[in-house]
């Protein structure tokens, strides 16, 4: 997908606690994204994706999404949309 997109980097939603601190799941996901980061030519960073989901359930019920059924089945790609827009936000 990398060649295929022309893309410059891989964005990771990196999982912490509220206070910020990472547990278990951030611990998997810098495994996978170290095991990543051999097989692509680019580089593979991280974002903060704490409260993603929330905002991706937001935005989805704002945009007419209101049965939570509904949005089941897009809140994963709305919250990693959320993730890469704050990472482009913050001037990465």
């Amino acid at each position: 997908m990398v060649s295929e997109w022309d893309a410059v980097g891989i964005v990771i939603g990196l999982p912490r606690s509220l206070d910020g601190t990472e547990g278990p799941a951030a611990s998997r996901v810098r495994h996978e994204a170290q095991a990543l980061s051999e097989v692509v030519s680019v580089p593979v960073v991280f974002h903060d994706e704490r409260l993603s989901t929330v905002e991706a359930h937001r935005r989805l019920r704002e945009s007419g999404l209101t049965d939570e059924r509904s949005r089941r089945g897009t809140v994963d790609q709305a919250a990693a949309a959320v993730v890469l827009q704050a990472w482009i936000d913050a001037g990465r």
